[in-house]
């Protein structure tokens, strides 16, 4: 956009601001030059709205570009609707398309009920690529666009910010016996009951795949000869809805105990791929395979098979196309089992669950590969995906711009020797092409993706150099190509902030700066929790999700779990700064409005929340982990600090509201499989007090904690004085230590009862390192 231009419409909204008063006629008349009377098919935009999209429009940067084909001959937008006033990038991402989008909420379905129309609701994220692709083929279509609009009534929803609304209509599509995924389009009564669902709907027929003016006709015609029919259909799939996702009556009969997490690990082998890793032998999600389970039950039985199982899996990830080998961070999973070719967008769950993941593994086994990929994973997300404020964005998208200007999937992350060659030396070059994997064939449409699957000392003897120089050269490609890499147009960004995404990344972020004693780490964590508490707090409830200055709600279980979760991680680094309180107080909103106090366990959605299809109760642990499977883990954590009961109590009845899952699915509940080790564990209780202002010893106290694998357990780190007394009120386990003969002292204790307290870090190691057997 022109300089020009920005100023003219800067000039527009302050007129229309101070002309609104005066001359409110003429202020309508001013706005519809601006924005048009209507999408193709659909009725003129009320007055008001229409100023208020012309003032949005007015307001935008000067270098905003409209996603849209259909451009006036200044480059501005033929069509903007209601999308532009939403916070959300995937909502805004449509506020050009010629359809008459509403976003969800009650006057889309207000509107329906007057048309008497069916609703698509459409569903999907900024980064979704086949969002993007039936977004320009058919949303941005006139034609196709007109269609819809006089046919019904179009709501765009944002998974990632309505995950309740999603979970409703994805299980509406599986009840069809359909396979779901987004882009995920549903058409739906004036009253929200679903009764058509499928995912990408191409512009036109196409074998095997039914277009989406055809499938249109049809529900509209199917609509007007026989609406009761569908409403009829309707009903019995909004039951089946309800059935699936509504809280199930408790199970006495359903046991769990160390035969569930045994029977989890022979799950895992029965699909463990042993040349690769991970689960299965074609597309390879992380997530689907449960390495920090398996390095628990290694810790718990000494079995060798979990661990190698966990390792190789890190290993062939870490060396595959899946982690980005330039810039560090996970794309999302790979479309073939080696861990190759990956779907390129990288989520901010990804990447802090696997930083984790690596975390532990390098706890668990001391590898220094396992800890360099968790830090280039922390250090990619510090640099890449950090706000100013230190908040952390959600995403980036799979598809890039090539320098003909056509969109291609991967294009940002790959490379041809040719373009190696004219970066890098010719010496460097070799290593990199030799190392990474680079060849003129490619091995994703001739180009390559960069992969490092053969070891160092095999690449270095072909090239007839050591190691040492080997490492040399690789180190200076890496940073030759990153930069010549941030030349290239970057994928889309996704800003929006998300309360639960940047709670696990509290998480990741907290447990380095405490395993590698790393005040950056901590820093980013502090940040991010402060900035999640100061700006998306409203009387002590979280909102969902922020962007632009803009908040969006509502907050749903799972952004109360893992800001909780993040911020007892923080306080074991950062003791003394008022985490642990945020996080009981948090604790107790999420008991007042969430919990299922007759069945156990927590609703998703608030007890005050628009009321939808059913109120869902969920322990599915996916891509992301389910809010009640973190919550487990923090009731038992907070009942260990603070010695209060009624956290057990809630912790006994989440699992007895999930334990028929857990017993008879435990695949889908691998997250709250490690708050079960804890619960069948002896937690141990960690005390460490050091004398006011000094260090005393406490640094190389805590060299043993920080290296060490002991997942169950809390930890307080407390100066002696008036800090001690003050906190000693809320942590009973802080009452009657002190740090003996002036230095650092560890208390380890278990249900209260301690073993001599020590100021020798390696009689401290001796006592953190006593594993209690799974029996």
């Amino acid at each position: 956009m022109s300089l020009g231009r920005s100023l003219a419409r800067f000039g527009a909204a302050l007129w229309l601001a101070c002309a609104a008063a005066a001359l409110p006629g003429l202020v309508d008349a001013t706005a519809a030059q601006s924005v048009p009377d209507a999408m193709p098919g659909a009725p003129p935009f009320p007055a008001k709205l229409r100023v208020a999209l012309s003032e949005e429009l007015a307001g935008l940067d000067e270098g905003y570009v409209p996603r849209t084909r259909n451009l006036r001959p200044d480059g501005s937008p033929r069509y903007t609707n209601r999308l532009l006033l939403e916070a959300s990038p995937y909502l805004r991402q449509h506020a050009h398309n010629p359809v008459n989008w509403f976003p969800w909420g009650e006057q889309a379905f207000a509107e329906a009920k007057r048309l008497n129309r069916p609703v698509l609701v459409s569903i999907g994220y900024s980064t979704c690529h086949w969002c993007h692709v039936m977004e320009e083929e058919s949303f941005d279509d006139p034609e196709i666009a007109r269609q819809i609009n006089e046919r019904f009534v179009a709501v765009k929803v944002d998974r990632e910010v309505r995950p309740d609304v999603d979970a409703i209509y994805m299980s509406a599509i599986q009840q069809l016996g359909r396979g779901g995924g987004w882009p995920l389009n549903v058409w739906v009564t004036p009253d929200g009951e679903p009764f058509f669902a499928g995912t990408y709907f191409p512009p036109e027929d196409r074998p095997g795949r039914r277009g989406l003016p055809e499938t249109m006709r049809s529900i509209d015609e199917a609509w007007k000869r026989d609406p009761a029919r569908l409403a009829r259909s309707a009903a019995e799939l909004a039951s089946a809805v309800r059935r699936d996702l509504a809280a199930k009556p408790v199970e006495a009969s359903a046991a769990i105990g160390a035969e569930t997490l045994l029977g989890a690990l022979a799950t895992a082998g029965r699909g463990f791929d042993p040349i690769w890793g991970g689960a299965g032998k074609s597309r390879k999600f992380a997530s689907n395979f449960p390495v920090r389970l398996l390095l628990r039950i290694h810790r718990r039985t000494g079995d060798a098979e979990a661990l190698r199982m966990a390792s190789l899996t890190l290993e062939k990830m870490a060396t595959g196309g899946i982690q980005d080998q330039l810039g560090g961070g996970f794309h999302r999973y790979t479309v073939e089992r080696r861990w190759l070719i990956p779907h390129f967008e990288k989520m901010l769950y990804d990447n802090a669950q696997r930083a984790v993941e690596y975390l532990e593994a390098w706890q668990v086994t001391g590898r220094d590969d396992f800890a360099s990929t968790a830090r280039s994973t922390l250090d990619y997300v510090a640099r890449e995906m950090t706000s100013p404020a230190g908040a952390f964005y959600s995403a980036t998208d799979a598809d890039s711009r090539r320098p003909d200007g056509e969109m291609e999937e991967g294009w940002f992350f790959t490379w041809t020797p040719s373009e190696i060659r004219a970066v890098l030396s010719a010496e460097d070059a070799r290593a990199a092409e030799a190392f990474w994997g680079v060849t003129e064939k490619g091995n994703l449409e001739g180009r390559s993706v960069l992969h490092a699957w053969r070891p160092p000392a095999e690449v270095a003897s072909q090239l007839g150099i050591e190691e040492a120089e080997l490492a040399q050269r690789l180190e200076r490609a890496r940073a030759s190509l990153y930069a010549a890499r941030e030349e290239r147009p970057r994928p889309l960004r996704d800003e929006k902030v998300l309360v639960a995404w940047n709670g696990l990344m509290i998480s990741a972020f907290a447990r380095a700066g405490f395993a590698w004693n790393e005040p950056s780490y901590t820093l980013a964590a502090t940040r991010a929790a402060r900035f999640l508490l100061d700006e998306l707090q409203r009387d002590g409830r979280l909102l969902r999700a922020y962007q632009d200055g803009k908040v969006a709600g509502p907050a749903f279980v799972e952004d109360y779990a893992f800001l909780i979760a993040g911020l007892l991680d923080l306080q074991e680094v950062d003791p003394g700064s008022g985490w642990l309180e945020s996080a009981i107080a948090l604790q107790a909103k999420l008991d007042s409005h969430y919990a299922d106090a007759a069945g156990g366990g927590y609703f998703r959605t608030p007890d005050d929340a628009e009321t939808l299809l059913v109120r869902e109760k969920s322990g599915d642990d996916g891509a992301i982990p389910s809010g009640n499977s973190v919550a487990a883990a923090n009731l038992l954590r907070l009942a260990e600090l603070t010695g209060d009961g009624s956290y057990v109590e809630r912790a006994h009845l989440l699992f007895a509201a999930f334990a028929e899952q857990l017993a008879t699915r435990p695949g889908r509940a691998m997250e709250l499989l490690l708050a079960l080790d804890f619960l069948l564990d002896t937690p141990k209780e960690i005390v460490l007090v050091h004398p006011q202002d000094e260090d005393a010893g406490l640094g190389a106290l805590l060299e043993p904690l920080r290296r060490s694998f002991v997942p169950n357990r809390v930890v307080v780190v407390a100066a002696q004085g008036a800090e001690l007394e003050a906190r000693a009120a809320r942590l009973p386990l802080l009452a009657g230590k002190t740090a003996q003969r002036g230095r650092a002292t560890a208390y380890v204790c278990e249900n209260r009862v301690c073993k001599a307290p020590t100021s020798e870090p390696a009689v401290f190691a001796r006592q953190i390192a006593v594993v209690r057997p799974l029996e």
